[in-house]
């Protein structure tokens, strides 16, 4: 049996199972968001310090264009994840597309394919709106983000680089 098989048949007894999200699921969608933050300051040296917030989760759980997604086993959510479509700039083509954000899973969870799973589900729901242009944002030294999106899929597009000549960084 090859490892993948060996791999889903864990995650399958696992009972994960990937839903959409509600406005009960806040309290909790804000400690993963916390999360994401924290393992995202080593990559980001222009964050605030805390307390900040990345995402208005409560507008985009009830926005028509958006979909945001939770992975929970027996009943605690471990995961998450949103798509929003968004208008391209007037130079770009598609017009719109889909942008992935808020991926996450808890650490004891990762590399179990539930992130996988989640982007699997945000990218049927794009498709299901016709969109088949999906982007997502990853700084360029998050190596281990960068390879599990390059499995789905995913390729470098745009590097965004930064120069700061003085030390007015909060």
């Amino acid at each position: 049996m090859s490892d993948y098989l060996r791999q889903q048949l864990k995650l399958d007894r696992m009972n994960i199972k990937i839903r959409k999200a509600e406005l009960k699921d806040l309290d909790t969608l804000r400690l993963l968001e916390q999360g994401v933050i924290q393992y995202e300051r080593p990559f980001a040296p222009t964050l605030k310090k805390d307390p900040i917030q990345y995402y208005n989760l409560e507008n985009l759980i009830q926005r028509e264009d958006a979909e945001v997604l939770v992975a929970s086993i027996d009943g605690e959510i471990i995961g998450s994840g949103y798509a929003l479509i968004k208008n391209s700039s007037p130079v770009k083509k598609p017009a719109q597309y889909v942008h992935l954000g808020f991926m996450y899973v808890s650490p004891a969870f990762r590399g179990k394919g539930i992130n996988g799973k989640i982007m699997s589900q945000l990218t049927k729901w794009g498709k299901e709106r016709n969109l088949t242009e999906f982007q997502l944002d990853v700084y360029a030294e998050n190596e281990s983000a960068i390879k599990a999106y390059a499995k789905k899929g995913f390729n470098p597009y745009l590097l965004k680089m930064r120069f700061n000549t003085g030390d007015d960084l909060m």
